[in-house]
């Protein structure tokens, strides 16, 4: 186990101010307090488990103990790294400094001035200012690992590349580009579906490897259902909505595309007849009369009642009148969808 903890090394900003540089969840090392500080859930997994991986390579016997920040119990810190009987290793797992107690703030700040010989100790701290003194206190004397979220479609775009030279293999850029679509940004899906490529695919992984597993999985908004379910395209618009449901839409802004679209249907289909000037004064985009003028070929007057009456219905329900919001959508976007050519 590591004798003593290094301060981060340092790096000039953009700023020319000083800015830390610590270790990425890939290259961190043992170290006697180690800090795995952001809001990332999967880098900062891959940053722990890499540190156990680590301890138990130097000695399979390393014991290690987590303790969970919001149940902390005043001495437990002292307990879990004090000298077992057959004097093992140790390493002790912080989890949850954010939401932690008064006392692990206070065990935490004293056991930083003396850590405990042969022992690791490792701090989670999932964001947010709870616990911000001691939080300070180890970045100024820990080891510090960042995992903040990965937002822009640069960093997405370096994640993706990263995790396939890890395990082995490359993927070209208009595959990475057709993965982000389809599986979407968050962290955790997009390495199991890289995992998933390189289980099931051989060599060069193309777009059309991406399109061939993923390519029903794409970003369904809610014009995208209300458009295939204006369509009558049912299937569509039924597979497009519960994809939008599994990835944690909201239903109210569902029904509301729905109902934008109809209410621009019936005011191009109630004035077309009238000429281009008449459709000017609607106010409306040229694209979106366009759209409307060609989705009304396959509408009547008596179908559009019908389909607006049931988003109405859907639009009263996942506002609080119903039991299921998701069952009123889906059950609106049915009769949407079957409205079309009556």
């Amino acid at each position: 186990m590591p004798a003593a903890a290094r301060r981060p090394a340092v790096r000039s900003s953009r700023s020319g101010r000083a800015a830390p540089q610590g270790p990425t969840w890939e290259d961190v090392t043992l170290a006697p307090v180690v800090l795995v500080a952001g809001s990332e859930g999967l880098l900062a997994d891959r940053a722990v488990d890499r540190l156990v991986g680590l301890a138990r390579a130097a000695d399979p016997s390393t014991e290690v103990v987590r303790l969970d920040g919001a149940e902390y119990v005043a001495g437990e810190l002292g307990v879990a790294t004090s000298p077992s009987l057959f004097a093992e290793d140790k390493l002790v797992v912080v989890d949850g400094l954010e939401r932690g107690t008064d006392a692990l703030y206070a065990d935490v700040t004293d056991y930083l001035a003396a850590p405990a010989p042969g022992t690791v100790v490792v701090v989670r701290h999932g964001g947010g200012q709870r616990g911000k003194k001691v939080l300070d206190v180890l970045k100024a004397t820990a080891t510090v690992v960042s995992c903040d979220p990965i937002t822009s479609d640069s960093e997405k775009s370096a994640f993706v590349t990263a995790e396939m030279r890890r395990a082995g293999r490359r993927i070209d850029g208009q595959a990475v580009r057709a993965l982000l679509d389809a599986v979407g940004s968050d962290l955790r899906e997009l390495a199991a579906a890289c995992s998933q490529l390189v289980a099931d695919t051989t060599g060069l992984i193309g777009a059309e490897d991406v399109e061939r597993y993923y390519g029903g999985r794409i970003e369904a908004t809610g014009f995208r259902v209300a458009d295939a379910a204006i369509a009558g395209q049912t299937g569509e618009a039924v597979a497009l909505l519960r994809h939008a449901m599994a990835t944690g839409v909201d239903p109210v802004p569902l029904v509301a595309a729905l109902a934008a679209k109809l209410r621009t249907l019936a005011k191009v289909g109630a004035v077309r007849s009238r000429g281009a000037g008449a459709l000017r004064e609607l106010g409306l985009a040229p694209w979106q009369v366009d759209r409307a003028v060609r989705d009304l070929r396959h509408w009547t007057p008596e179908g559009l009642a019908t389909a607006i009456g049931a988003v109405a219905q859907a639009d009263a329900e996942v506002k609080g009148e119903g039991r299921d919001p998701w069952f009123a959508v889906e059950r609106a976007v049915l009769r949407v969808a079957s409205a079309t050519g009556r």
